[in-house]
């Protein structure tokens, strides 16, 4: 059992949005520097694609390792640790200049992140409590607005002939001083220990139901991030420059979506609103794939991101209030089941592409929303 002490004051959420850009700044400097980071190990696209896949061995480990130490370790320490840890490994990451050390760089950023992902979320949970208002889609926004930060910030170093080690050390040391500064204020959840829930009892069925909506969401996150700009770049023959600028939409359209969420939140309610955006999924989808032309494909692919942006979010905010079961312990059964969606998404849509085209598996995206707004239905409000 838990009990969380939260400031309501404006350090501890500056805090807990502090750790969310932390970890949205280090993805976007990262993947902003792949070509680069790529090129100085010497590996091809297809050697890079088997490498890459060292960071889900770090995923499962932070899956099984957060399982067991949420609610029975303090959740600010868990949050500073993790945090600590993806800012000391981003520098190491990005500056491998050899296979082994790449590998293990992506593995411990897989462990880092995913790990961080719980605790982050119940915190923010407190903290949107503890103000009594929707925050949870103005956390999530910080991360969108540190990712596009850092992709920004690996472009300007890449043109300016800065090595990617060099920029992730100088950007780790600046938010880690940040850290150290507002760290303290993060909310202290303290535990006790002399009656340990069995693990089993926090998957509740409503938490179960909520962690399925949480897989369809990813689903729909992970291909649509991986395939759009594929499917406007290769399948409409429109080019490479549309087809990053459908994938930019979409992003984008995630960002505006979450800095405007919470208001939408507090007048329908979380089940109302996480329903909407689900169905909002589904039409973009629709649209971009029903007529499969650019001006379509880019508006549709909006669509789905503004409908996408809260969703998870939302599910976190609801996992996080569950009666009965402390919010770091119903956050960690969404991130259990959100992980699979990210996971397989990219895989599933191409192979299915290979068999039926990319147009027809992309209509995944449309049927995994509908499943997810039909389970929502379901959802009891805490």
């Amino acid at each position: 059992m838990t009990a969380t002490a939260v400031p309501s004051d404006l350090r501890a959420r500056l805090a807990v949005c502090l750790v969310f850009v932390i970890l949205g700044c280090t993805q976007g400097s990262w993947m902003a520097r792949i070509p680069a980071i790529r090129d100085r190990v010497g590996l091809d696209t297809a050697q890079w694609g088997v490498v890459s896949s060292a960071s889900a061995a770090g995923d499962l480990v932070a899956l099984t390792l957060i399982t067991v130490l949420i609610g029975r370790v303090s959740t600010r320490l868990l949050c500073l640790a993790a945090t600590g840890l993806v800012l000391l490994n981003a520098p190491v990451l990005a500056g491998a200049s050899a296979v082994p050390a790449l590998v293990l760089g992506l593995a411990v950023w897989g462990l880092s992140a995913t790990f961080l992902n719980t605790p982050v979320n119940a915190l923010a949970v407190a903290v949107e409590r503890a103000h009594g208002r929707p925050l949870m889609s103005h956390f999530h926004a910080c991360f969108s607005c540190g990712v596009l930060a850092g992709g920004a910030l690996g472009t300007l170093a890449a043109a300016t002939g800065v090595p990617p080690g060099v920029q992730l050390a100088v950007s780790s040391t600046v938010l880690g001083a940040l850290l150290l500064m507002l760290g303290g204020r993060l909310p202290h959840e303290e535990v006790r220990t002399e009656r340990r829930r069995p693990l089993r009892d926090r998957f509740t069925p409503q938490l179960v139901l909520l962690a399925a909506v949480a897989f369809l969401a990813s689903f729909v996150e992970g291909a649509a991030s991986q395939w759009s700009s594929v499917f406007t770049a290769d399948y409409l023959d429109a080019g490479a420059a549309w087809g990053a600028a459908t994938y930019t939409c979409f992003t984008v359209a995630i960002l505006v979506g979450r800095l405007v969420g919470d208001r939408f939140v507090a007048r329908w309610g979380r089940r109302v609103f996480v329903q909407v955006s689900l169905l909002t999924v589904v039409l973009g989808a629709g649209v971009g794939l029903v007529h499969p032309g650019l001006p379509f494909a880019l508006a549709g692919f909006t669509v789905v991101g503004l409908g996408l942006a809260c969703v998870l979010p939302a599910v976190f905010a609801l996992a996080g209030r569950q009666p009965g079961v402390p919010p770091g312990e119903g956050v960690s059964v969404i991130t259990i089941g959100q992980w699979p969606g990210f996971l397989l998404a990219g895989p599933a849509v191409g192979l299915l592409a290979g068999a039926t085209g990319l147009r027809v598996a992309l209509a995944t995206l449309a049927v995994a929303g509908l499943g997810a707004a039909v389970l929502t239905r379901r959802v009891s409000m805490a």
